[in-house]
């Protein structure tokens, strides 16, 4: 009998969807790319038919699979411009499949990077990094936090080498619809108490009655599918609200950076006509 440990639970669906989507812009999508991003892919390794799953149907998916690849350059930029004015602490709060510190090798090696996610999932990383070559170098932070038994976050950050009195960024995306409205004050209230000068990115889904008429009908079959994950969506923000939060929460300075500025941003030279889908808008506060 067997005494090896049974396998990491891999990434759940939606990081595991995410990551097939940055791929499948590149693959099927018309350069220039918004993003390059196949690493995921290769940490998945799914089965050689995994673009003919209904999740990945080319047209169907385009405007999601934009919307993903949207918010990821958003996010890489900002990283790029902290970086740049000396912010060295960068923080992923529900890390999932994140691929940057092996994409952009150049620029993680001037952060320290702090990946927080579930014990499990970080394990199944750390093994599949290893496996494919790329390692998880002295900067690269994998710190598992079981929320489930309502582990602390802020105590594992701290315990990786996290210094809280130095400035960080510090990002969180495609999380804030599955916490409680308390839940998400309470991170904000804890991300606001960060030295001056650091700054948050969080993104959130707006009620359907703000989304595109287009749109509306995908946003119900995500949440169902969400439903049948056991990942229930539990909270939509009008804008003012998550402002509102922001504020009270403590921060200096609080903006709203709608999905619709990032999609003329990123896609409106394109020939293709490939637009991301509307719901999903930024919080971008500072300390």
């Amino acid at each position: 009998m067997s005494t090896q440990p049974p396998p990491a639970p891999a990434p759940d669906n939606t990081a595991e969807r995410c990551a097939l989507w940055r791929a499948m812009h590149v693959q099927v999508d018309e350069a220039p790319h918004v993003l390059e991003d196949e690493v995921g892919l290769r940490l998945l390794a799914p089965a050689p038919d995994w673009r003919e799953r209904p999740d990945m149907e080319p047209t169907s998916t385009r405007g999601f699979r934009a919307a993903m690849v949207s918010r990821a350059r958003f996010i890489e930029d900002l990283v790029e411009r902290e970086s740049e004015r000396g912010v060295d602490q960068y923080v992923i709060l529900g890390a999932g499949l994140d691929t940057l510190a092996q994409r952009r090798p150049e620029l993680a090696a001037r952060l320290d990077i702090y990946e927080v996610d579930q014990p499990g999932p970080q394990s199944w990383k750390r093994a599949r990094l290893e496996a494919l070559g790329y390692g998880v170098p002295p900067r690269l932070h994998l710190v598992p936090v079981d929320f489930e038994a309502r582990e602390s976050w802020w105590d594992g950050l701290t315990a990786a080498g996290f210094d809280p009195r130095r400035p960080a960024l510090v990002v969180s995306t495609g999380v804030a619809m599955y916490l409680t409205r308390e839940a998400t004050a309470a991170t904000l209230e804890q991300i606001a108490k960060l030295a001056p000068g650091s700054t948050l990115a969080l993104s959130f889904i707006l009620p359907a009655d703000l989304l595109d008429e287009a749109d509306r009908s995908g946003m119900e079959t995500s949440k169902k599918g969400a439903s049948a994950s056991g990942t229930l969506f539990l909270s939509f923000y009008v804008p003012e609200d998550m402002l509102t939060l922001a504020h009270e929460a403590g921060f200096a300075t609080t903006r709203h950076i709608p999905g619709t500025e990032l999609a003329t941003r990123y896609f409106t030279a394109r020939t293709d006509a490939l637009r991301p889908s509307s719901g999903e808008d930024f919080l971008v506060a500072t300390t």
